[in-house]
Parts: C-alpha cells; sequence; structure tokens
C-alpha cells in the first residue's frame, strides 16, 4: 500500500491526538484515564486499559440502565417503589456502607432513589430500583453488562448494581470514562442529579462525596468509589472555555489523596492539552497517480473538518502520510473517498485517521489509450507510482 508522507510544512494546521505517556504526566493513582468528551480522545492512561473494581463508580451504569428504561417508557420519574428488606438489609445504615437511609415498605419515587444513587451514592437505592425494574438485583447487573457490552464497553462485567465487592465485578478506566460521556451525550435531562451537593431523606442530610464539585468551577459530575480491595477512585467530569474533560482515577490511598490528585489532574486536563481542528482547505492536500484515467492524476483534500486533542508539548512531533490502494483506478468521481490521512506521533498506540476524497472527476481512458497507457508500462516508460 503506497504511502506519501507529508512534511510538517503542508499548508494546514492541526495538533495530533497523544494518549500522553508518563513522560508528560504521572499521578500515584493505579489507574487514570483523561478524555476529550467532544472527540473521545483518550490524552492521558495509566493501566486504563485493564479491568479493574470500580466500587461504587459502579452506579454510573446503574444509573444509565434506569435511564434507558424511563426513555423507552418502560418506568418513569414519578412511579413509587417499594423498598424491600433485602434491601434495606444490604444497604442500610447498618451495613455501614454508602445509604440513602431507606426504611422497609417505604415507596421513594424513581426520581428520589436516582438522587439517592448519583447523589449520596445509596447501595439501598441501587438495590430498590435494581427489584424494580428487573425483579432482582442479580437479573438487573445481568441487564448492566449486557447493555454495557451492546455499548462496546467491553471490560465491563457487572455482578450487582451498587459496586460491593463481588467476583469478576470489574470494567476498565478507559470504559468508565467512555459510559460518563455517553451518559453526558444520551441523558442531559438526567445528568443535571450529578451536579447536587446534598440530599436530605428522612431528615438526614447529607453531602455530594465528588470532592471536584465544591473545588473546581465547572465541575458537574459523576461518581466517587472505595473499597478496601480498590482503594478511592473517582470518575468526574467539568467544563471550561466550552471544552469538556472526562477524569478517572482509581487505587488511590485516601480520600484526601483523590481530593488532591483529582483536582490536580482535572486543572492538567485543561491547561496541558489542546483540542484543534484539521479544515479541508481550498487546495489539493497532495495528487495520487490514477491508472488508465483520461488524466494521470487525481487531487485529494480531507472530506470534513477533523477535530483532534493533543498535549500541548507534542504539537511539533507530528508526521503524517497518505495511505492508498495504488494507483487509484479510473472512473473516479468528484467526492470519492480514495485515501486516508494518517496522522501518528511517537508513543501513541494508535494513529488519527481521516478519509480524503477526490478533488475532481477522472473518466477512465477509452480502448486505445488503454493499450497505449498499456504499452508505455511495459516499455519501462511510465510508472504506476
Amino acid at each position: 500500500m503506497p504511502r506519501l508522507t507529508l512534511l510538517a510544512a503542508a499548508a494546514m494546521t492541526f495538533v495530533i491526538g497523544l494518549p500522553a505517556s508518563a513522560q508528560f504526566i504521572d499521578t500515584q493513582a493505579e489507574y487514570a484515564v483523561i478524555m476529550d468528551y467532544e472527540t473521545q480522545e483518550v490524552l492521558y492512561s495509566k493501566n486504563g486499559s485493564e479491568p479493574m473494581i470500580p466500587a461504587s463508580m459502579t452506579k454510573i451504569m446503574t444509573a444509565h440502565v434506569v435511564y434507558d428504561s424511563i426513555e423507552k417508557g418502560e418506568i418513569s420519574l414519578s412511579d413509587e417503589l417499594t423498598v424491600s428488606e433485602r434491601a434495606w438489609r444490604e444497604g442500610g445504615w447498618a451495613t455501614g456502607g454508602s445509604t440513602m437511609g431507606l426504611k422497609i415498605g417505604e415507596t421513594p419515587t424513581v426520581e428520589d432513589l436516582i438522587r439517592g444513587v448519583v447523589i449520596l451514592s445509596g447501595n439501598d437505592a441501587c438495590i430498590v430500583l435494581a427489584e424494580g425494574l428487573t425483579g432482582s438485583e442479580e437479573a438487573f447487573a445481568k441487564l448492566m453488562t449486557e447493555v454495557a457490552q451492546d455499548m462496546g464497553l467491553k471490560s465491563a462485567h457487572f455482578k450487582n448494581a451498587s459496586g460491593l465487592e463481588a467476583e469478576g465485578h470489574v470494567i476498565s478506566a478507559v470504559d468508565l470514562a467512555r459510559l460518563a460521556a455517553m451518559e453526558i451525550k444520551k441523558f442531559p435531562q438526567y445528568y443535571k442529579y450529578y451536579s447536587e451537593k446534598e440530599m436530605t431523606w428522612n431528615g438526614i442530610t447529607q453531602g455530594n462525596r465528588n470532592p471536584l464539585l465544591y473545588t473546581m468551577d465547572g465541575a458537574d459530575g459523576l461518581k466517587t468509589g472505595h473499597l478496601s480491595v480498590s482503594g478511592y477512585g473517582l470518575t468526574a467530569s467539568a467544563v471550561r472555555d466550552g471544552q469538556r474533560r472526562i477524569l478517572v482515577l482509581n487505587g488511590l490511598p485516601s480520600m484526601q489523596a483523590r481530593a488532591e490528585e483529582g483536582e490536580r489532574l482535572m486543572r492538567l486536563a485543561f491547561t496541558a492539552f489542546d483540542t484543534r481542528t484539521i479544515t479541508p482547505g481550498e487546495t489539493p492536500l497532495a495528487t495520487l497517480p490514477v491508472w488508465n484515467g483520461e488524466s494521470r492524476t487525481v487531487g485529494v483534500k480531507l472530506a470534513s473538518d477533523v477535530r483532534v486533542a493533543a498535549h500541548a508539548r507534542a504539537f511539533d512531533e507530528a508526521t503524517s502520510e497518505i495511505v492508498y490502494d495504488g494507483p487509484l483506478k479510473a472512473p473516479i468521481a468528484a467526492g470519492d473517498e480514495v485515501a486516508r490521512l494518517v496522522i501518528t506521533i511517537e508513543g501513541k498506540d494508535e494513529p488519527v485517521t481521516a478519509p480524503l476524497i477526490a478533488t475532481e472527476s477522472v473518466g477512465k481512458l477509452g480502448f486505445v489509450g488503454r493499450a497505449i497507457e498499456g504499452l508505455s508500462l511495459k516499455l519501462g516508460n511510465g510508472s504506476a507510482e
């Protein structure tokens, strides 16, 4: 497959999407991911693709399934669900875990329970929602896994709705970041719950555990998590100057470390990275050879704007190539996708790619023209390159 190398001096402005390695940023967290919301570019990853124990960050998926059920008309925000003894026993105050403080037999609305899940991280609220939607928490956890897999979150396997320790209950930091992005995009009408700083139920007021809500302007979600086997974790999102970043941390030693690392890395997410646009431009990016065409070459340009994200220190390290199966074969219509622009940088696992289209049409040679073209190549006076 021929490759045409473009110099950095090419007439376009671009920034390469770089999943920054420890040479740019590091953290004491065992797992960490910074993602650009708009492009879904992973800007920074530390063990980001490895399955991990998400603890209560699981509840982002729990809420996602509930939101999806509401949109499908299977349940409504105003529906009331009855608190079972199991929900009270396994998720109530006596457990010592995070709880909404529900009582056996009371009937909170679905909206009450959602707020109890995302604001208070209530294990009891998760169980009530799971039982109300599917009859049991086990069935709900199976549904969570199915929905996650259908969304492309291949590392996700859930055993319960709350995130309590269970063998095989895992998801990667990258997939958690992707889940957060999907939730923000698909359910903006419900995402607002994540930014509420407190909730009162049965006369008891509790605060949201997300530390960034109290320390960073623009922070508006999502969930914390903690188990002795997982350490302290955080999935967070914030907006600054019209750009949104998503951060996932896990495996931190304390609440203080979670708060400090969360704020430090979220600030770096905005100051150390940028997002820019590669534009098609008025002139062809390059000309490629054409076989059996009325013209021996055809110009190519980007099909549309391409937004990519990058670490600020990686701007000048980009290399780019045009990759195509060549020579191209006539006929070619203007606008046909004929090649790809491939942008790479040292340390990046996957390149940024974008389709390139023909800038003009190239008709196919007639019989005589094709015969002359073939003879020319046979005699060595022409080249397909």
